[in-house]
């Protein structure tokens, strides 16, 4: 008898064989793919050999474009055309461009995301990105001669949704699969964790070309935990190069004034920079309209300058660390991630905070490509992968404007993702039939402080009195960081939804003033929200007294309704002012006025209710 093999619909009808499945680390500087072969996973290489691709594209006329290093090497000589670190450009306005001004391209402003005028045309982040993209889906189609099934990429833990979903976006464009989204430094702790069998606290510092991230996770038996993120979404290697390269043109007494010579200056620094790492001193030389530049720097001045560019990355070390309530030596091992940690000013500042030297025996290049590996082949389902449960965090609290302007957070910053959670809401004035949901990020008591997300409404609402409708708003964090948000009136039925797309990313310092002013801003913050608070409920019990009194005023004598309409008219002078106290001492004199009215109320509808109707029926 022979074995017939069936297989469910839609799915493979060999269940063992092998999905080809990629991590591609798409970095500001430069970008790489693994993929597990052999049971091990590797970066995979071009035709000669070379595991990076730098992130460059050159587009040099309408049809031609250049990608990785021969575009690199055409970078000083046609630098508006050559995009160059443009991962720092997605899901950002012209607004959030730092220094935009240094920078030798055309920008375009276009709604939402900022654009870039180029021989071929206008392109946006996204297409730019695609493009290198679509260029490591061709290098991993060709190493293994089979098409791709799906991706894992990488994206800075402080990617925004909006950044987030263009990364997704430009992926999407290059043909390829997005099976997960997942942050570096999460990716970087697969590998190390997974390559060295470690279990306890570890800490990923990851200061790439554009981004700075550093996370504290819990290894345990294959779990990796996210328990707090941290860093700054606008700073990186390429920070230290323009440091340089403005230090450099001061003390030569040059000045770069065209496209080419911003280009070459940068190039050159970033030349002197990576020489610094293992020599002395270096000679930052390239020649500029103004005449050839030639400036020798030494390590110690090198240091010295980037100072403080040091100084914020341990800011951050610290905020993470308070964020997980854990103490320096609780901290294992510290991970490095990306080309930058290099630096040697880097490494000691890194052993100094922690009191013992980083973890270096993994490629910091590499190390993030190859966790994204080891992810996509357990997401493909490969036979032999490793089992892994990924426990990431968001790093900002969403949450929703209430009246009066507050934020009620639903989802805190540092919460394990994916998750959902919900909360309920209701009405705010007499037969309100509609309600509008703003979804915002931060970490800021008033919303005017924080980051709008998104704007819905709920319509169809049936009329009801104040305070009788029942809104459930459920927000929903997928494995990939985005967010989605419903709401529901529970009596009827009706909802509305939103996958929550803001317009543009968080600008270069958004990210790190929000923390910062939630911790030094709380007291007047908590001061604000009570004062709004006791607006609010002020302005709903003079809307509720007013409603009782054009229904029932004639049950009262007109001393009665005198005394009423002089608490009103108290509180509502008084609810202008800035003293919560004073206007919730108002708010109870009002309740404690009108507490007769109240059971005369009742009364009557009792009676009402009552009225022509047998005892033994009630």
């Amino acid at each position: 008898m022979t074995l017939l093999q069936i297989s469910e619909p839609g799915e493979s009808p060999d269940p063992h064989q092998r999905r080809i499945a990629v991590g591609i680390d798409l970095g500001t500087t430069h970008s790489l793919v693994a993929a597990v072969r052999h049971g091990v996973a590797e970066c995979l290489p071009d035709a000669q050999g070379r595991v990076i691709l730098p992130s460059v594209v050159r587009y040099v006329d309408k049809t031609r474009r250049q990608i990785g290093h021969e575009a690199q090497a055409e970078a000083a000589v046609d630098p508006s055309n050559t995009i160059v670190s443009v991962k720092r450009f997605m899901g950002r306005g012209l607004a959030d461009i730092a220094q935009r001004e240094k920078l030798p391209y055309d920008f375009v402003d276009a709604p939402g995301m900022v654009q870039l005028n180029t021989v071929a045309g206008v392109k946006s982040p996204v297409e730019v990105s695609a493009e290198i993209l679509a260029t490591l889906r061709q290098r991993a189609e060709d190493s293994f001669d089979d098409e791709i099934f799906g991706a894992v990429i990488t994206v800075p833990a402080y990617f925004d949704d909006a950044q987030r979903q263009a990364t997704k976006d430009a992926a999407q464009l290059a043909g390829l699969n997005v099976l997960r989204l997942i942050n570096e430094p999460t990716a970087a702790a697969i590998a190390y964790g997974l390559e060295n069998g470690s279990e306890g606290l570890y800490a990923v510092y990851d200061l790439g070309g554009g981004t700075f991230d550093v996370s504290l996770l819990r290894l345990s038996q294959g779990v990796f935990e996210v328990v707090a993120t941290g860093g700054d979404s606008a700073l990186g290697g390429d920070d230290f190069d323009r440091l340089l390269a403005d230090w450099a043109l001061t003390k030569s007494g040059l000045r770069a004034t065209t496209p080419q010579d911003k280009r070459a200056v940068m190039v050159a620094a970033r030349a002197a920079k990576e020489k610094l790492s293992s020599t002395d001193h270096a000679t930052l030389a390239c020649p500029l309209s103004e005449g050839e530049l030639s400036v020798r720097v030494t390590r110690d001045e090198f240091h010295q300058l980037s100072a403080e560019l040091v100084g914020r990355t341990m800011g951050a070390l610290r905020k993470v660390l308070r964020d997980a309530k854990a103490a320096k030596d609780e901290v294992q091992g510290v991970v490095m991630v990306g080309g930058s940690t290099r630096m040697p000013q880097v490494q000691a500042a890194v052993a100094e905070f922690f009191g013992k030297a980083p973890l270096t025996n993994l490629n910091p290049d590499e190390v993030v490509a190859l966790g994204a590996a080891i992810q996509a082949n357990a997401l493909a389902g490969n036979t032999g992968a490793d089992e892994l449960l990924l426990l990431d965090v968001i790093p900002l609290s969403l949450g929703l404007e209430t009246m009066g302007g507050l934020v009620e957070r639903i989802i805190p910053r540092n919460s394990t993702i994916p998750t959902a959670r919900a909360q309920d809401f209701t009405t705010f004035k007499d037969g309100q039939t509609a309600m509008a949901i703003h979804v915002v990020q931060g970490e800021r008591e008033l919303v005017s402080d924080c980051r709008s997300l998104a704007r819905f409404e709920l319509r169809g609402i049936p009329p009801m009195v104040a305070g009788a409708a029942r809104i459930r708003v459920s927000f929903q964090v997928d494995a990939d960081g985005l967010l989605a948000v419903s709401a529901r009136e529970e009596g009827s039925g009706v909802q509305a939804s939103i996958n929550v797309k803001p317009s543009y990313g968080l600008t270069d310092d958004e990210v790190a003033r929000m923390l910062t002013e939630s911790f030094t801003t709380a007291e007047s913050d908590m001061k604000a929200r009570s004062l709004r608070e006791s607006r609010v409920e002020a302005e709903r019990m003079l809307l509720a007294t007013a409603s009782a009194l054009q229904a029932d005023g004639d049950l009262l004598s007109a001393e009665s309704r005198a005394e009423i309409d002089a608490l009103m008219q108290a509180l509502d002078q008084t609810r202008q002012g800035d003293n919560h106290a004073a206007i919730d001492t108002a708010v109870e004199a009002l309740a404690k006025g009108t507490e007769a009215f109240a059971a005369e109320r009742m009364n009557r509808g009792i009676r009402q209710a009552l009225a022509g109707r047998k005892v033994e029926e009630v």
